[in-house]
């Protein structure tokens, strides 16, 4: 079965062996960050609405559960922001439902977290990733380039209130750029931020793939460690690339389409794919070839080495 809404499982950073569902369409979001590994935002919204049919959704997922091992995580990412989705909390509650032992993540830029709906839904979820890059409003635009009307003090406030309601664990997302934002000032409003948030733990992150906007620069392992000592919160990490590799547990025949799958959502390395897929790296570096030959993907040269994405028509 080819699979449209779920990607993976993928070896995610944070989470170990996480299968992704992707509930919007390509590059719908409510901000258009600078960093996004997705691309530049195509639908700038904070409307909610049912971006992908439901049931198709479930009939994919549970075709996966029903044919492959448990991964460690079943996480809304993908390719926009999930809260859009007004079907959120009934995915949830339909893996809670067949799977209830498999933790659910939800990754969100926090842009709708005051919603009840969204907030009903969140609080299904065994782990919440929200975002915070800034809570200055310089900053904010700079970095988030957000739907208009958005107040970032207002999303720190509502991730407070979020996190003194919600059961389950809270990891905190602070993507750092340097000459974005990391002055002193917007450090130091977002060290205020993180503690009244109290997170169970902050992950401060910078620049892994290539973002939307060119000239930009991670952040060095040096100016991480300086944001972190700013910050002083007790259960902080820098976070790392991806841990232990896995081996291919989807009956997938077809790598061709599994490639293109996972890179249409955001761009990998050669080594990101071995690390997903599974697959021989003979196998993988022929398919690469041929599909550069057709002219269906291209290769990006950066810093941790070339990026092949899906070309967009």
């Amino acid at each position: 079965m080819k699979y449209h809404y779920i990607f993976g499982p993928v070896p995610s950073r944070r989470l170990g062996i996480s299968l992704g569902i992707d509930l919007v369409t390509h590059k719908t979001c409510s901000m258009d960050c600078i960093y996004c590994e997705c691309g530049k935002t195509t639908e700038l919204t904070l409307d909610q609405k049912e971006y992908v049919p439901f049931k198709e959704v479930i009939r994919e997922l549970d075709h996966f559960l029903e044919h492959n091992p448990d991964p460690d995580y079943i996480t809304f990412s993908g390719s926009g922001e999930p809260t859009l989705n007004l079907c959120l909390c009934r995915v949830i509650s339909h893996i809670k439902l067949k799977r209830p032992h498999i933790n659910v993540a939800v990754l969100t830029n926090s842009t709708l977290i005051q919603n009840p709906s969204v907030r009903q839904a969140l609080l299904k979820a065994d782990l919440v990733l929200p975002s915070l890059d800034a809570v200055s409003k310089k900053a904010f635009s700079r970095i988030n380039r957000p739907h208009h009307g958005i107040d970032p003090k207002k999303i720190a406030r509502e991730i407070e209130s979020f996190a003194k309601e919600f059961k389950g664990r809270i990891w905190l997302e602070v993507l750092i750029l340097p000459g974005i934002n990391d002055a002193p000032s917007d450090l130091m409003e977002l060290k205020e931020a993180i503690h009244r948030i109290n997170p169970d733990r902050l992950q401060i992150n910078t620049l892994d793939r290539p973002g939307t906007m060119a000239g930009i620069k991670p952040a060095s392992k040096p100016d991480l460690e300086r944001v972190a000592k700013i910050f002083d919160f007790p259960a902080t990490e820098i976070i790392a690339k991806a841990g232990r590799d896995i081996k291919t547990r989807a009956k997938r025949d077809d790598i061709r389409d599994a490639v293109m799958e996972t890179i249409h959502r955001r761009p990998c390395t050669k080594e990101d794919l071995l690390k997903t897929l599974g697959v021989a790296e003979e196998m993988l570096d022929n398919c690469i070839n041929d599909l550069l030959d057709e002219k269906l993907i291209t290769g990006k040269s950066e810093t941790r080495g070339i990026f092949f994405q899906t070309v967009k028509e």
